[in-house]
């Protein structure tokens, strides 16, 4: 089981920095390559780049009232989340279609019942 996690390539927990700009205040986000790489798919489902995606990200977190104090950790999730909803098939991995065109409610209220089945 660990060799398909050991003989990975370390290229993936390779950790990058990137530098933004977010309502004109510059920042940086270190993450994982293997984050990264995620985002960059996810963004370019809906036409963004990841610069684009975080800074709509934040913005609709600060919409939502979410402490974004730990952003960066928000991001991780964020990535895995999606990731999770591949493998679950709640969307599909047509890269093609926007993550806008999927049903957002249907697909919380799977993960809430998977995730008391698993409890």
């Amino acid at each position: 089981m660990c060799q398909l996690f050991i003989q990975a390539d370390p290229d993936l927990w390779a950790s990058r920095t990137k530098s933004l700009r977010i309502d004109g205040v510059a920042t940086s986000i270190r993450m994982e390559a293997f984050f990264w790489q995620t985002l960059e798919e996810i963004a370019a489902r809906d036409h963004m780049n990841v610069n684009q995606l975080i800074t709509k990200l934040y913005h609709e977190s600060l919409d939502a009232d979410h402490d974004v104090g730990n952003f960066t950790s928000f991001l991780r999730v964020c990535a895995g989340r999606y990731l999770s909803m591949l493998a679950a098939g709640d969307i599909d991995r047509d890269i093609n279609r926007p993550i806008a065109d999927f049903d957002s409610q249907r697909i919380l209220k799977a993960e809430r019942k998977r995730r008391l089945v698993s409890v």
